[in-house]
């Protein structure tokens, strides 16, 4: 709990501080919007940070915002001049509406998948966890669905409305993009661990006296409910920031949409007041899940706040399948787009596909495919980057086991669009701040995981022997420790190779990352948006992109490996 406060406290600090750390000047920022036709003099913006308080230094800064915040006063917008809890606590009051909606779409898939798996494992039947297919799913964002959503069931088929948020229609798309990732991710977790407790003695004792399914079923849920409260905390966080781009995408008046909007036009009262907001909505969230899962089983159910990836269940030639089908297209692409131009051409926008262009044009006349494989550098690139820079922080705190559990838990409750405009602000946009953001929330669980890989190693039974044969430290570090940890570390990081990826993409979709005109895949999503019904596979490539990336990664990474003669011969040995 201390960890957790300070690490809050960090974050209102640098939150606090937005104006001072800025990578623009705020003055500049408020005289355009107060003062459109005056000249940006020296002492212009002289007399702007005089009566905005800038130039009292950061400690004043600081100060003033905190007492403000205690006494419940967000402060004054910078743009409009209007009190900005007259903008906020409408739109928080929204977002708190589309966040439910999108909790029950997480309640109803997650009882939907763990429903048969209680039945199954009542009745004495295994327990089969999701495959390729239903790890991907948990993978998806929610922009991309969102995106998707918009294009078969507002532009096409007409079914729903796709922007506004006027009445219980508005809510269906929104609430579908925010609640399906959790969904999925909550459903995979929780018929994993019915099928661990359905391995227990306890249960089959029960099934041998008789008891009724029903409360087998019963016990069984009571059973695996406490090391999931903590992960679905984490899937509440994750709602909350899945809130930014999907009430951009549908234009609903919500926090996220306010947020993105002040970080756009540096707004810095505006976005802090919503970041704290959002923050302390993901920060109750774990807190209400961790008393629940302690209520529920004790301290022991903390060990399992930090959820490590689930394997992939399969058979070696489903893997290589899989992976065929996914990295073939991609690797397509990225060959096409290395042979073929981007440049632009504006007498051939927005056409279908041809033999000229295999998926015609862009808004420029810019070709689909080879900006399609040009892109596959600065999205897959920037996520490699991501991924061995959490990497490296994982292993280097997994030796700090005291540190690294509560710093992982308490640094889940922030989320990636979060992070993004909070680097944004201080570093500028580009491709090196989405990778920041990013690394500044994916390595909470590698860390977790690191931690325990590391007291595991350490409590083996022959690290006793080795070094009563005089191992010293660095040779045990070297051959002994680190063999132990960095191969698993190294699966679970790849496995988490595909969120920071689409991370990477949304910033981009969101505008937080690349530049606009990059063929990052996330930007040119975002930019083919307007086009979609003109140009559809303008943007359902880049979105077919990341989720083909997807499968390939989890393919690849969870490939089971083949039996070697030795433990072949072992397992002939046990059967025996």
């Amino acid at each position: 709990m201390l960890t957790r406060l300070l690490v809050l406290l960090a974050v209102l600090v640098a939150i606090g501080l937005l104006p001072w750390l800025a990578d623009r000047d705020p003055a500049l920022t408020v005289l355009r919007a107060r003062y459109p036709g005056r000249e940006a003099t020296e002492g212009a913006l002289a007399a702007v940070r005089a009566e905005l308080g800038l130039d009292a230094g950061p400690l004043a800064i600081l100060r003033d915002w905190l007492a403000g915040l205690a006494r419940g006063d967000l402060g004054t917008s910078w743009a409009s001049g209007a009190p900005v809890a007259d903008t906020v606590v409408p739109a928080f009051g929204t977002s708190l509406t589309v966040m439910g909606a999108a909790l029950l779409v997480t309640a109803a898939v997650t009882a939907a998948a763990c429903a048969p798996a209680l039945r199954r494992a009542a009745s004495g039947r295994p327990v089969r966890s999701g495959g390729i297919a239903v790890a991907s799913f948990a993978a998806l964002p929610d922009f991309l669905l969102a995106t998707l959503g918009v294009a078969v069931f507002a532009a096409w088929l007409g079914l729903l409305p796709a922007y506004g948020f006027d009445g219980p229609a508005n809510l269906v798309l929104p609430a579908l993009a925010m609640g399906l990732p959790g969904g999925g991710v909550a459903a995979r977790l929780g018929r994993d661990a019915i099928g661990q407790v359905a391995a227990e003695d306890w249960v089959r004792q029960w099934r041998a006296a008789g008891y009724p399914r029903v409360r087998i079923a019963r016990a069984l849920l009571r059973r695996a409910a406490p090391p999931l409260a903590p992960q679905l905390a984490i899937v509440a966080v994750s709602i909350t920031g899945a809130a930014v781009a999907t009430e951009t995408i549908f234009a609903i008046p919500g926090l996220g949409r306010a947020a993105l909007a002040a970080a756009d036009a540096q707004d810095l009262p505006v976005l802090q007041a919503c970041m704290v907001l959002l923050i302390g909505f993901g920060f109750a969230a774990g807190l209400a899940a961790r008393a629940g899962a302690r209520r529920l089983a004790g301290p022991a159910a903390e060990a399992a706040a930090i959820p490590v990836a689930p394997p992939v269940s399969g058979g070696r030639r489903r893997h290589l399948a899989w992976f065929a089908c996914a990295a073939t297209p991609l690797l397509i692409a990225v060959v096409y787009g290395l042979a073929r131009s981007g440049a632009i051409a504006t007498g051939t926008r927005l056409e279908g596909p041809s033999a000229a262009h295999w998926l015609g044009t862009d808004e420029l006349g810019r070709d689909v495919l080879a900006r399609l494989g040009q892109g596959a550098a600065w999205t897959a690139g920037a996520a490699l980057g991501a991924c061995a820079l959490s990497y490296a922080i994982a292993l280097a705190l997994g030796f700090l086991p005291r540190l690294a559990h509560p710093l992982a838990e308490a640094f889940n409750s922030f989320p990636v669009a979060i992070a993004g405009m909070l680097v944004v602000v201080v570093l500028g946009r580009g491709q090196l701040g989405a990778v920041i953001a990013v690394v500044a929330v994916s390595w909470p669980p590698l860390a977790a995981h690191a931690a325990a890989l590391v007291a595991q190693a350490g409590s083996a039974g022959h690290r006793e022997g080795r070094l009563a044969l005089g191992a010293g430290p660095g040779w045990m570090l070297r051959r002994h420790t680190l063999p132990l940890v960095t191969g698993p570390l190294a699966a679970h990081a790849g496995l988490r190779l595909p969120g920071m990826a689409l991370g990477i993409a949304s910033l981009g979709f969101l505008g937080l990352g690349a530049g606009p005109d990059a063929p990052e895949w996330g930007a040119s999503l975002a930019r083919s948006m307007p086009y979609l019904e003109r140009a559809p596979l303008a943007a359902l490539a880049p979105a077919a992109a990341m989720i083909a990336l997807t499968l390939a990664v989890m393919a690849a990474v969870s490939l089971p490996k083949r039996p070697t003669h030795r433990s072949r011969r072992n397992a002939r040995m046990r059967e025996a």
